[in-house]
């Protein structure tokens, strides 16, 4: 009788391998020089100890202080000791609370996300590199008396691994964080950046170009003569560029590209083509409701740069960083629900759960909940996937 769907024969047999970045340093390198934010006097246990602890339990699909402090409780004296921890002397949840609510969390993420950068350029595919920038709210830090904390980040489409992060605290907005989040990643030469229409800035294209990188901006409301200077080139005349077709969710929905050389009537700085996208979706069980939305878009890549499927495919895989970072962290981390709200708390649980969504990433895993179940199943396995040996 063939085993079924939940059984232990199936979930094991159905185990996501991992694969390791052979290049790529371990976790506890890349923590080496994370400030300790305590004094000096009474510390037992080592920053990088902690955290790299605490890594690993997330990986493990451990969402709360609480629980990252049971993981730490119940693995193998063997698994302490790889650590750096004594197995007779280990972390309580009150000083694991209290080390990561007083983190940096710039200065944390700076770590993480150069880490998970070198793991990136170890396993990313040949050829220009597209990185998404999108804003996420961290619904569950909301008090009564402080707004929600807001993470601005930069993800790697192809990957999903997100490559520089920023708070955005309730004095300033998105737009003023663009440049020191971007000013994270070291080189942005021949790399193209996609954005909303937030971000579709004057100043922002500059500094893109001063970097040497490309971008495609979607165009909105946000800039009105823009969009009307868009929305009035002749678009009937110009033939669709490309054409997909999906269905799934419960709908088929049609794309199409149209693409215009701009040589006069665009008021934007360093833009070479016009892009009109129309996306429209049919209900499967409502076959005669038909919706069409109509979105523009401009780029400073130039004709001999991108083909228009190159075109399509990075305006589409802007929505990577939504998909494969902020859906994970909402539906498998629960991120939403998360009562972490003292202290830099949620922004630096915002980065571990980053470092350990972009570390399963990075070894080839594209299902994460399962392979939080599977490294849940053997304390060994978050140790080697962060190179701890």
């Amino acid at each position: 009788m063939p085993a079924l769907p939940s059984s232990l024969i199936s979930s094991l047999s159905c185990a996501p391998a991992v694969t390791v970045p052979e290049t790529a340093a371990g976790l506890a390198t890349a923590l080496a020089n994370l400030p300790d934010p305590r004094a000096r006097r009474g510390v037992r246990h080592g920053l990088v100890v902690v955290v790299t602890a605490a890594v690993c339990a997330v990986v493990a699909g451990y969402r709360s202080y609480t629980a990252i402090a049971e993981w730490v409780a119940d693995v193998p004296d063997t698994t302490a000791l790889a650590l750096g921890i004594a197995p007779h002397r280990r972390p309580s949840e009150a000083m694991i609370r209290r080390l990561l609510q007083a983190l940096d969390p710039d200065r944390l993420t700076t770590a993480v996300n150069g880490w998970l950068a070198a793991r990136t350029a170890a396993t990313s595919p040949a050829g220009r590199r597209a990185v998404a920038v999108d804003g996420k709210t961290l619904r569950g830090s909301r008090t009564t008396d402080t707004a929600a904390a807001h993470i601005l980040a930069a993800c790697d489409q192809a990957t999903g691994v997100v490559l520089a992060s920023t708070d955005v605290d309730s004095k300033t907005n998105e737009i003023t964080r663009f440049r020191p989040l971007l000013d994270q990643i070291s080189d942005l030469r021949d790399t193209v950046i996609t954005v909303d229409a937030l971000h579709c800035q004057r100043d922002h294209v500059d500094y893109l170009a001063e970097r040497g990188a490309h971008w495609i901006l979607t165009v909105k409301a946000n800039q009105p003569n823009l969009h009307a200077q868009l929305a009035n080139l002749p678009w009937r005349a110009v033939p669709d560029a490309t054409r997909d077709t999906d269905r799934g969710h419960g709908r088929r929905e049609i794309r199409t590209l149209k693409i215009l050389t701009i040589s006069t009537g665009i008021e934007f700085p360093h833009a070479a083509q016009a892009l009109q996208i129309r996306r429209r979706r049919r209900r499967l069980d409502q076959p005669k409701r038909v919706t069409t939305e109509t979105v523009y878009a401009i780029t400073d890549l130039r004709v001999h740069q991108a083909r228009p499927a190159q075109l399509a495919a990075w305006i589409r895989g802007h929505w990577s960083i939504e998909n494969k970072i902020h859906w994970v962290r909402d539906v498998t981390y629960d991120e939403d629900r998360s009562q972490i709200r003292t202290g830099t708390g949620p922004q630096v649980m915002a980065a571990l759960r980053n470092a350990a969504i972009g570390a399963l990433r990075t070894a080839s895993i594209t299902n994460i909940a399962a392979a939080n179940r599977h490294h849940a199943r053997d304390s060994t396995r978050p140790l080697a996937l962060l190179g701890i040996t």
